[in-house]
Order: C-alpha cells, then sequence, then structure tokens
C-alpha cells in the first residue's frame, strides 16, 4: 500500500471524533506533528479542552469543541465552528464509536436487546453517515481529501465465516454487524466519490489497550493509531474503498 505522504499538512485542517483522549488523541497528535491543524470533537467538554490545552502547549492550533455524534444540532456546529475558525477541511477520521454491551467476549445474537442494536448501530454507523454528510461538502474543496473510518476486524464477515479463524468466537453480534455495515459504508462511498481526489478507507487499528479494549490488548495506542494517520496521509496513488491493518488489506 502506497502511504507516501500527500502533501504537506501545514494549514490543513483534520477533524477527529472521539478526539479527547485514547486512539483519538494519538491520531490528532500524529497529524498535528504533520503540521496539521486540529479540531477535535468530543462529548465532554471538560475532556476535550484538556486534551486542546495540552496540544497548544506544543504550539499546535487546535480547536475542541463538545459534539455528540448522534445530535445533528451538534454536528452543525462542528461545521459552522471549522468553518469559522479555519474555512476549510482536508481529513476526517471518524473515530468515535461504543463497544458491545456486555463486552467484546460475551456471544450473543439472539438475544441481543432492540436497546442495545439501536445504540449500537446510532453511533457507529448511523452517527458516522451524518457527521460524513454534513462535512463532505467541506471536504469536496480540499485539493485531496481523506475519509478514514474506524472499523474492526470484527467487522469482517469472511473471517466470521471461517471456522478457523482468530475472531471466529467473538461474536457480539451488535457491535460486530455494525463495523460490517460500516465497512460497506466505506465501499459505496469510496465508489460514490471515484471521479473526486477525495479517499475513503477503513481502518482497523488492532486490539488497543483503550477504555474499550481493556489493558488485556496487546496493543499500545501509538501504535494502535498508526493505521489511521497513515491512511490520512495516503498519497495520490493510495487505495480507496479498502480495509487497512498496518499497511496489509484484511478481507471484508
Amino acid at each position: 500500500m502506497n502511504t507516501k505522504q500527500l502533501f504537506d499538512l501545514t494549514g490543513k485542517v483534520a477533524i477527529i471524533s472521539g478526539g479527547s483522549m485514547g486512539l483519538g488523541l494519538q491520531m490528532a497528535e500524529g497529524l498535528a506533528e504533520m503540521g496539521a491543524n486540529l479540531v477535535l470533537c468530543a462529548r465532554k467538554k471538560e475532556r476535550c479542552e484538556q486534551a486542546a490545552q495540552a496540544l497548544r502547549s506544543q504550539g499546535i492550533q487546535v480547536l475542541p469543541l463538545e459534539c455528540d455524534v448522534r445530535d445533528k444540532a451538534t454536528i452543525q456546529h462542528v461545521v459552522d465552528e471549522t468553518l469559522a475558525k479555519f474555512g476549510r477541511l482536508d481529513i476526517l477520521i471518524n473515530n468515535a464509536g461504543v463497544g458491545a454491551q456486555d463486552g467484546m467476549f460475551v456471544p450473543k445474537t439472539v438475544h441481543t436487546t432492540e436497546e442495545e442494536l439501536q445504540t449500537v448501530f446510532g453511533t457507529n454507523l448511523f452517527a458516522t453517515i451524518a457527521v460524513t454528510r454534513s462535512l463532505l461538502p467541506l471536504l469536496k474543496k480540499s485539493d485531496a481529501g481523506r475519509i478514514v473510518n474506524l472499523s474492526s476486524i470484527l467487522g469482517s464477515l469472511t473471517l466470521h465465516a471461517d471456522p478457523n479463524s482468530l475472531i471466529a468466537a467473538v461474536k457480539a453480534f451488535a457491535y460486530d454487524a455494525s463495523k460490517t455495515a460500516l465497512n460497506a459504508f466505506t465501499i459505496h462511498l469510496a465508489a460514490e466519490l471515484k471521479d473526486t481526489k477525495i479517499k475513503v478507507n477503513s481502518a482497523h487499528p488492532g486490539w488497543v489497550k483503550t477504555e474499550m479494549g481493556t489493558d488485556a490488548a496487546p496493543m499500545e495506542i501509538p501504535e494502535g493509531a498508526k493505521t489511521s494517520v497513515d491512511l490520512a496521509l495516503l498519497g495520490p496513488d493510495g487505495p480507496s474503498g479498502r480495509f487497512i491493518h498496518l499497511g496489509q488489506e484484511l478481507p471484508w
């Protein structure tokens, strides 16, 4: 995969949802190191402000915005404030998401509640679509827009159907299916934008030591953020409509 940096990020703008902590904050720091200005979006205002303050102390331009990605009004607020502050958008990382209600390792399919399905799909799929739809007009004005959707290997139907795969027993239906649907969104959006300068890809960060991943995870946060940062920096010959982990393509 060609991940050669496409452009000098100086003056470019990146929005990261769920950007106040964990993977999202690490992604923000990675893009800032390349010169990008940042818009950090998170549900908890105080945490977002703290993250922004730490970044500003390093000389980084950052706009912290309280945003619930399931709330159309706050999404529009992000659009308006980004325009007012920077007047442009070049990178969108859809990082905000929720895990399975009973944890990722509790197999549950027919007993998945309607409430869990609505919550997980509402955040992991519908909110991502809503955020992307609202910001797409700005991205289309970029000389090379990039959209990165945070997926999971648990969304791979190919691997779930293989009884010998590493994820065969990890069947938390609501979460897994939401990431499968998110991957479908990536494929469809990439096809829709194929004649533009925008590239759209799904990223599997790996099993990472975050609140969702727990301390049992083998990967540290900096390594987990690497795939998304690389996809945000794809060169003109880089892929679009693909499912990537650390430079390797994953099966849908």
